[in-house]
């Protein structure tokens, strides 16, 4: 990569995903959008091959975020395991990369969403 390449300055979800992200809010106790959003990116880098990317429409009634809030304490971190996961033919541009993050955070949330029955250590079996 020629040039650094900076994360986007938001995040925004569709209404699907925001619906998703109440599910697993619900099942799992966990209050905060940014919380769950980090550990569904984490699941989806975790996994082989790179998400379809999504559509750019749709993200009216869904949920919004800034980076920041996003990241919390480990921006560079997440981004830099992001920009490493890019795929070869993707032009890695803040916008492209806008784009793969969305998809890894939605592809995250569908595999949270398979692997949680009722309760919190339900997301915990896979790590221990």
């Amino acid at each position: 990569m020629s040039a650094i390449v900076s994360p986007p300055e938001s995040i925004r979800l569709s209404k699907r995903t925001k619906d998703q992200l109440i599910t697993l809010k619900r099942k799992t106790g966990i209050r905060q959008w940014n919380v769950l959003c980090r550990w569904a990116l984490c699941q989806s880098l975790a996994m082989p091959g790179t998400p379809p990317l999504p559509d750019e429409g749709g993200t009216e009634g869904g949920i919004e975020m800034t980076w920041r809030v996003f990241s919390g304490a480990d921006g560079d971190l997440l981004w830099a395991a992001l920009v490493l996961s890019c795929p070869e033919d993707v032009e890695p541009s803040t916008g492209e990369l806008g784009r793969l993050l969305r998809a890894h955070i939605v592809r995250g949330i569908q595999l949270l969403l398979q692997s949680v029955r009722s309760k919190i250590g339900d997301l915990l079996e896979p790590a221990v």
